[in-house]
């Protein structure tokens, strides 16, 4: 066993305390990570809220970056020392899902006893698999990605949900074809990214939508050519007019629900929508669905960028080292894990792209 430090959620909506808890050694198929930053995520702030239930106590966390510390049996491609990016997407590598190239959804996780525990033996959830509001985690090892030394840890930490989650969702997701429009509702760190994939793919414009000219401001010098305040009361007839007709793929970063009603009047003939942010559970939309139907539309869901990791990550990692894709302007602020509840408050204020704690 190991002791290590870490942000423990001990009741929903309150304050994360600091605690000593016991890491146990990595078993056959997984790693040990000391973590080097981990950024701080809404999903991890709704988690904690208690939007979508849970066990506690929990330690979330799962944008992390680190470098391998201990090895279990079985593990033959990663050595002690390298960097690496871990995810939340534990796949089996052998159900269905995965055997198409859909690790996200894998059918066949597993979940087994949680590595983390308190002192006097009381069980500690593992949050999404990972943890990473910790000093170190235990990981399998189909979890990461090793990654170059020469990146900064806050850019690889973003790699391992934010940045795939939206480039994915557009452009695996989504489908885009190079000269397609795109909308993305949501200037926050997804959707972001979403910018930056549809810029990336070729689309022919691409339009934010939010509620602050601040967030449009941002969203701007990462690849939009557009941008319309989602304040007025029509604002999708603005961004038709800019596009001269309906937009091909709108892509939807937020968890809101005024945004997954008024998502549909912004696509056109043939259009797509992509559902990327998470409502509270039990939340619900409504559509006119022979709309849909007439104007042959369609809706999916993406989850984590629909992405095979060792495929997306280190491709995204070339494009970072060649100044074409965005990681360091997406960090807003820099905290010690002692300040993460500063740093999560800052964050649920909207301003922050990404907070990153850093080790």
């Amino acid at each position: 066993m190991t002791r290590i430090k870490a942000a423990v959620c001990t009741e929903f909506g309150a304050p994360l305390r600091l605690e000593s808890l016991e890491l146990r050694a990595p078993q056959a198929g997984e790693i040990e990570v000391t973590l080097e930053a981990v950024a701080i995520c809404h999903s991890d702030i709704h988690f904690a809220e208690g939007a979508w239930g849970g066990d506690l106590p929990a330690v979330y966390g799962h944008e992390a970056a680190g470098r391998v510390s201990a090895i279990g049996p079985g593990v033959s491609d990663l050595i002690e020392g390298q960097r690496v990016v871990v995810t939340l997407i534990k796949a089996c590598g052998t159900c269905p899902n995965c055997a198409i190239g859909k690790p996200t959804i894998c059918e066949t996780p597993g979940t087994g006893p949680s590595p983390l525990a308190r002192e006097d033996g009381t069980h500690v959830v593992q949050a999404m698999n990972c943890g990473a509001f910790a000093e170190r985690l235990v990981v399998d090892q189909s979890q990461v990605v090793p990654l170059p030394d020469d990146m900064p840890p806050e850019a690889v930490a973003l790699m391992a949900c934010g940045v795939i989650t939206g480039v994915g969702a557009v452009i695996n997701a989504g489908r885009l074809r190079a000269g397609e429009d795109v909308v993305v509702i949501g200037a926050g760190g997804v959707g972001l990214n979403a910018i930056q994939g549809a810029r990336i793919a070729g689309a022919r414009r691409i339009v934010a939508v939010d509620m602050t000219q601040d967030k449009l401001d941002t969203a701007m010098a990462f690849g939009a050519t557009d941008g319309v305040l989602a304040t007025s009361d029509a604002p999708w007839t603005e961004v038709l007019s800019i596009l001269g007709r309906g937009a091909d793929l709108v892509a939807v970063s937020v968890g809101a629900i005024p945004a997954y009603n008024t998502a549909p009047r912004y696509l056109g003939w043939g259009g797509r929508m992509v559902m990327i942010g998470m409502p509270h559970s039990g939340a619900m939309a409504e559509y006119e669905p022979v709309v849909l139907a007439y104007m042959a539309q369609g809706m999916t869901g993406s989850k984590m960028g629909d992405v095979v990791i060792r495929r997306d990550i280190p491709w995204l990692a070339d494009l970072y080292r060649q100044g074409r894709l965005k990681l360091d302007d997406l960090v807003s602020g820099r905290w010690s894990l002692d300040q993460i509840n500063e740093a999560i408050t800052d964050t649920k204020t909207g301003g922050a792209k990404r907070n990153v704690i850093v080790f």
